[in-house]
């Protein structure tokens, strides 16, 4: 009994050893740039599947734009980071900018009309 148990456990370690190796493996190829990208817009997009409506349009939009604005910011930012293109980069900070300042306009609008 007690070597059918050490050698289950002797399974389960290696079984975990194996998972943590992959995963780490996959965790290493996940922080490209592109991984980065495509997780900041999946992530924008839960994000926006999980949000509760309110049932008023106005506030609905606000709430909705900032968290499409934020997304295109964390992708902008990336492109900043890991881009070629001079002219995608300057594309790039148009948009931080841009983006950053509709992001308080919406964010005082919500303000105003809680």
């Amino acid at each position: 009994m007690r070597t059918e148990t050490s050698r289950a456990l002797q399974l389960i370690l290696i079984a975990v050893v194996s998972v943590c190796s992959v995963g780490g493996a996959l965790a290493q190829a996940a922080n490209s740039p592109s991984d980065k990208l495509k997780s900041s817009m999946e992530s924008g997009m839960r994000s926006m599947q999980g949000m509760k409506l309110s049932g008023d349009t106005d506030k609905d939009f606000a709430m909705m734009m900032k968290m499409h604005h934020q997304q295109a910011i964390e992708m902008a930012k990336v492109e900043m980071q890991s881009g070629k293109s001079a002219q995608l980069k300057a594309m790039a900070q148009k948009m931080l900018d841009d983006q950053s300042k509709e992001i308080g306009e919406l964010d005082a609008w919500l303000q105003q009309h809680k």
